[in-house]
């Protein structure tokens, strides 16, 4: 008898922040396939029995290719196991869900998603401030920085226009050439003098906010990974944040609470 595969999300870190259903799940899963970003202490529920597999592939290592992933939810559903497939954030937020579900269609294996908070959410909890404000912004863009380097023959990015002056954009692994990152959110059409936060580790115990400018990001410190980008009026909120060291608006920001 076939098993079942749930695409699960993880949150963006904290235990605490995994949904009461993803909990249940992962505690009756006899495999959980984990991205590496997923926090251990999540994986510490997993039932003593469970079998626990890394499959991530951060950075740009690929020592598991994504049809390999795809293989192995399939092999383990046809033993007639549960399986998790257990992703940082959000699954649907540049989580590869779209090709593992196309896989297990076609392999008429059966799957249910398992929506977890996305990286986005945690971040503006962590700065103190809203993504969307009816006075400042009326819409959200979520991007990759991937596409930022994933350029056409004529040098353009892969990003639409973003010159709505009420956006706010939410960009995901910014990469750390923070030089190029504000060149191509620029070039798309956002103001220099645009605020724009980088949130690092958001909802753990070491989480960091840097407030900068576009104009100033190049100038910001290297924030240790896994980190996302926030650009756009409501950045700038995050200045009634009380700064570690009083010195200026760009200084690094602890804000655990």
């Amino acid at each position: 008898m076939n098993g079942k595969v749930y695409l699960v999300g993880a949150g963006p870190g904290d235990p605490e922040l995994l949904t009461v259903k993803a909990y249940r799940i992962l505690r009756e899963a006899d495999v959980v396939l984990h991205d590496d970003l997923v926090n251990p202490a999540i994986l510490e529920l997993a039932s003593p029995a469970a079998q626990i597999v890394n499959v991530g592939k951060r950075c740009g290592r690929r020592e598991i290719t994504q049809p390999e992933i795809n293989s192995r939810m399939v092999e383990y559903a046809r033993a007639g196991l549960a399986v998790v497939r257990l992703k940082g954030g959000d699954p649907l937020v540049f989580g590869r869900a779209g090709e593992e579900m196309e896989a297990l269609r076609e392999a008429e294996v059966e799957f249910e998603i398992v929506p977890g908070v996305t990286a986005a959410f945690a971040a503006a909890a962590a700065a103190g401030i809203p993504l969307t404000d009816r006075r400042l912004a009326s819409s959200l863009v979520f991007l990759t920085g991937h596409l930022a380097s994933d350029k056409d023959p004529e040098g353009h990015s892969g990003w639409p226009a973003l010159d709505s002056p009420d956006a706010t954009l939410v960009i995901y692994m910014p990469g750390s050439d923070y030089a190029h990152m504000a060149s191509e959110v620029r070039a798309a059409g956002v103001p220099a003098e645009t605020p724009c936060l980088i949130v690092s580790n958001a909802s753990s115990g070491n989480e960091g906010v840097h407030l900068a400018t576009l104009e100033t990001l190049a100038e910001s410190p290297q924030l240790p990974s896994p980190k996302l980008l926030i650009v756009g009026a409501v950045a700038g909120l995050a200045r009634g944040i009380r700064l570690q060291h009083e010195t200026s608006d760009a200084e690094l920001v602890c804000v655990r609470r």
